[in-house]
């Protein structure tokens, strides 16, 4: 109650708040302390205005919280989603339900995660980096790009799905939602207008190339035939080039003493925020698709389970973790697909979940116009700056 008091306090003197350095953390003897702090560059800026005698609007802060319960630790990222992706209040009860009806989901245990990184580390990072791919406002959300395949001669009007830039809750520097059943991350997508992406949407995005389903998925075979196929015959390149170096990526970081088995207890989310390691990025501009946080995706058996047909099939795992410069725990290549570990529907209550495992979603899109100028918020093609 006192946490949800100061969120409100802080909104209301919003404009009058200053920058902070990075917060100092609470001692024991304190509460959960509540900073706001003024947008930063990289997350959201205000646009001048364009009469000078008119004082444009002051942006909102980004609201940080130190310490504090998890429900506390949600409530203020919620706030801060709803600021900086633009969403409805309807987009974010349905969030809220879905944050309420879970005990784990959000960015981890707070006792026991500590994090490499702070926010405001990730954004000075950010800042010192020569280019950054732009999100393609032509997506119709923030932080979105387009999945084509340039090999092919497509183009990104060519395009019809796009990607999150970043896991969710898809904002850069935040860190990303975890303890995340695949059948809450897909209530979860949806209520922003979007879906799991498929699985050969994530290799393609994190390969630069988006590939036919029909040539990505041995449909109606056994899973481990797919899986041994598809593996045997794949692509092998990683979103920064074709040598693997999990140095470049967000891969660093270590699992807490009491965590020889998952457990709530026992293992911290000592995860980056998302886009700290801006030479992690595909050439089609997709942040930490090695480290950080695995992902579900959504793994179709049959054509009528593609997430792009408005189906839904069985749980994927893409990706690697946050330990894999110290334990590399499987393979983390683009195309690589991982044996049946945890398998079930998407939409089954008891899908797997885990503190290392998040998630990002997708947008269905008509072919973007192909009318629209090319350099009309196009996002910048990242692979040469990335390797």
């Amino acid at each position: 109650m006192l946490v949800a008091a100061a969120i409100g306090a802080a909104l209301a003197v919003a404009p009058r708040l200053r920058k902070a350095a990075r917060v100092p953390a609470p001692s024991s003897s304190a509460g959960p302390r509540l900073v706001a702090r003024e947008p930063d560059a990289g997350v959201q800026d205000a646009a001048p205005a364009e009469d000078a005698s008119v004082e444009a609007a002051a942006p909102e802060p980004y609201l940080e919280l130190d310490g504090g319960t998890l429900r506390e630790r949600n409530d203020v990222l919620i706030v801060n989603m709803q600021r900086v992706l633009g969403l409805s209040d309807a987009q974010v009860a349905a969030i809220r339900a879905v944050f309420a009806g879970s005990e784990y989901i959000g960015q981890g245990n707070p006792k026991v995660s500590h994090h490499p990184l702070s926010r405001a580390d990730c954004l000075a990072r950010r800042a010192q980096a020569p280019h950054l791919p732009a999100p393609d406002v032509r997506c119709g959300a923030p932080n979105m790009v387009p999945l084509y395949d340039p090999s092919a001669g497509e183009t990104p009007a060519q395009a019809k799905v796009c990607i999150d830039q970043y896991e969710f809750p898809n904002i850069e520097c935040e860190f990303p939602v975890v303890w995340v059943r695949a059948n809450e991350a897909q209530t979860l997508c949806h209520a922003l207008g979007k879906r799991l992406c498929d699985a050969h949407e994530w290799e393609g995005a994190c390969a630069g190339a988006l590939k036919a389903p029909e040539t990505e998925y041995r449909f109606n075979d056994r899973r481990i035939a797919d899986q041994y196929f598809h593996n045997k015959d794949r692509e092998v390149v990683w979103a920064y080039g074709k040598e693997k170096n999990h140095a470049l990526c967000a891969t660093g970081s270590k699992k807490g003493p009491k965590c020889p088995t998952p457990s709530w207890t026992g293992c911290g989310t000592n995860d980056y925020p998302a886009g700290s390691f801006p030479a992690c990025v595909s050439p089609l501009g997709v942040f930490d698709q090695h480290g950080n946080a695995a992902e579900h995706m959504n793994f179709p058996r049959t054509p009528e389970e593609l997430g792009s047909r408005g189906g839904s099939g069985e749980t994927e795992m893409k990706g690697s973790w946050f330990i894999f410069l110290q334990a590399e725990a499987h393979e983390d290549d683009c195309r690589w697909r991982a044996p049946d570990w945890h398998v079930t529907k998407i939409d089954d209550p008891n899908s797997h979940r885990n503190y290392h495992l998040g998630f990002r979603c997708c947008r269905d899109l008509e072919a973007l116009d192909a009318s629209a100028s090319s350099t009309d918020a196009a996002p910048r093609d990242a692979s040469a700056d990335a390797r």
